[in-house]
C-alpha cells in the first residue's frame, strides 16, 4: 500500500511552472492517505491558477500512478494575497467568499472552465449528469435534524414508486449513508469512473466508503468541492430516473458547487420545529432561491414524540414551526416525521425503515413525502426555469 512519502517521492518528478519540483515550490499540502485513497491540494497565488491548473491535473496523474494507489483527489487552491485587487466581480460565488486574514479561495472544477473568466451563470456551463433525470438536494441549516434519514427513506419512497434513483452522500465531514444503508466495503474503480454500490435496489456513493469511519475529515473548502464534483461526474449513476443528494449542513461550499455543478431540480429542506433550527432553515431557503434551485417544499423532524407505552403524544421540540415557516416563505410543505423509535433503530441497524418494514406507518409517512416531491418535480417541468425531465413509470 502507498504511503505518503511515496507519492511525495513520484510528485518530485513534476514541475511547476517556474521548473522547480512540485514538491519545493512551497504549495503542497500534507499529503492524506487512506486505504489507497490520495488526498491533496495545491495552494497558489490566485493570479497564476491558470498556469498551474495543467500542473495540477499532472499531479493528479501523477498519483494515480504511483503503485498502490486507487484514486486520488487533487484540489487547486487560488489564494489573493494582501494587497492585490479582487478577483473578477463575475467570478462564481464559492470562488468569492472571503476567507479568514482577507484571503479568496477558488475551487477546481472537473468541467474545466477558466478561473478568471468563468462563464456568467454556472448552472448553465455543465449539462445534467448523463443518463440521470433530476438531481434533487437535501438540506438544512444546521446538523442533527435528521437530515440523512430522511433523505435515504426519501430516496427509498421514490424508489418504491417505481423510480430508478440514486443516492449519493455529499455530507463530506459526516458521512453516515454508509451506516444508514448498512454498507461497507469500497467501491470498485475501473480507471477514472466509479462503480456505486448497491443497497435496498439504489445506487448509492458516499465519501465515508473511500475512508475510515474514524477518519477526520479536516479538508479545505476547495477540496470539499472537487470531492462532491468527482462523485456527481466520475460515478457510473446512469440510469436513473433521480438523483437523492445528502448535503452537509449550513449553506457554503458544498451548497454553492451543486448549484454550479449540475443544474439542480430542486432542494428539500429538513428542519425540526423549534425557533433555533427554523432560523437556519430559513437561511438554507434563501441560499437555494438566491442561486436559482427551486425549492420543493419544507420537512418538520421529529416533530411529535408518541410514547410506545401509554401513548401520549408529547412535542417535544413544539409542533408546527416548520409548516408556519413554510407557509410564511411561500414554499410547500411537504409533511412530519415523528421522533419515533423505530425510526432511529431501524437507522442504526442499517435497516432503513421505508425497504424493511414498508407497512409500518413511519414507512408511509416518508412514502408520502416522496409522493409530494415527485409531484413538486413533475409540477416543474413547465415551469420557465429549464428542469430535467422525470421519466414516470407505473
Amino acid at each position: 500500500m502507498a504511503t505518503a512519502d511515496d507519492v511525495k517521492a513520484r510528485l518530485a518528478q513534476v514541475s511547476a511552472p517556474d521548473g522547480r519540483p512540485v514538491t519545493e515550490a512551497g504549495v503542497l499540502s500534507e499529503v492524506l492517505v487512506s486505504d489507497g485513497k490520495v488526498y491533496l491540494s495545491l495552494t497558489v497565488d490566485a493570479a497564476e491558477a491558470r498556469a498551474w491548473e495543467p500542473v495540477r491535473a499532472a499531479v493528479e496523474r501523477t498519483v494515480r500512478g504511483t503503485p498502490g494507489v486507487t484514486s486520488a483527489l487533487v484540489a487547486l487552491t487560488a489564494e489573493r494575497k494582501a494587497g492585490l485587487p479582487p478577483i473578477a466581480s463575475h467570478t462564481p460565488a464559492a470562488a468569492r467568499a472571503p476567507a479568514a486574514g482577507g484571503h479568496s479561495h477558488a475551487g477546481h472544477s472537473h468541467a474545466g472552465h477558466s478561473h478568471a473568466q468563468p462563464p456568467a451563470d454556472p448552472q448553465k456551463e455543465t449539462p445534467g449528469l448523463p443518463g440521470v433525470g433530476a438531481i434533487i438536494a437535501v438540506a438544512s441549516g444546521k446538523g442533527g435534524v435528521g437530515k440523512s434519514t430522511l433523505a435515504a427513506n426519501l430516496a427509498l419512497g421514490l424508489a418504491a414508486s417505481g423510480l430508478k434513483v440514486g443516492l449519493l452522500d455529499a455530507d463530506i465531514y459526516g458521512p453516515s449513508v454508509p451506516r444508514l444503508m448498512g454498507l461497507k466495503g469500497r467501491p470498485e474503480v475501473n480507471g477514472r469512473m466509479i462503480t456505486p454500490m448497491q443497497a435496498f435496489g439504489l445506487k448509492v456513493m458516499s465519501i465515508g466508503f473511500l475512508v475510515e469511519e474514524e477518519t477526520p475529515m479536516i479538508w479545505r473548502g476547495p477540496m470539499v468541492m472537487s470531492a462532491i464534483s468527482q462523485m456527481l461526474k466520475e460515478v457510473n449513476w446512469a440510469p436513473l430516473d433521480i438523483l437523492v443528494v445528502d448535503m452537509p449542513p449550513g449553506t457554503g461550499d458544498a451548497q454553492l458547487t451543486m448549484a454550479q455543478q449540475v443544474p439542480l431540480a430542486g432542494a428539500v429542506i429538513v428542519s425540526t420545529p423549534q425557533d433555533l433550527a427554523l432560523i437556519d432553515a430559513r437561511r438554507g431557503v434563501a441560499m437555494f432561491q438566491k442561486v436559482n434551485v427551486p425549492v420543493l417544499g419544507v420537512v418538520e423532524n421529529m416533530s411529535y414524540f408518541m410514547c410506545p407505552h401509554c401513548g401520549t403524544r408529547s412535542d417535544v421540540f413544539g409542533h408546527g414551526g416548520a409548516r408556519h415557516e413554510a407557509q410564511r416563505l411561500g414554499v410547500p410543505f411537504l409533511g412530519e416525521v415523528p421522533l419515533q423509535m423505530s425510526i432511529r433503530e431501524t437507522s442504526d441497524a442499517g435497516l432503513p425503515v421505508v425497504a424493511t418494514r414498508p407497512d409500518s406507518a413511519e414507512a408511509g409517512i416518508y412514502r408520502a413525502i416522496a409522493s409530494s416531491v415527485r409531484e413538486a418535480l413533475a409540477g416543474r417541468r413547465s415551469a420557465a426555469r429549464p428542469a430535467p425531465r422525470i421519466v414516470m413509470e407505473g
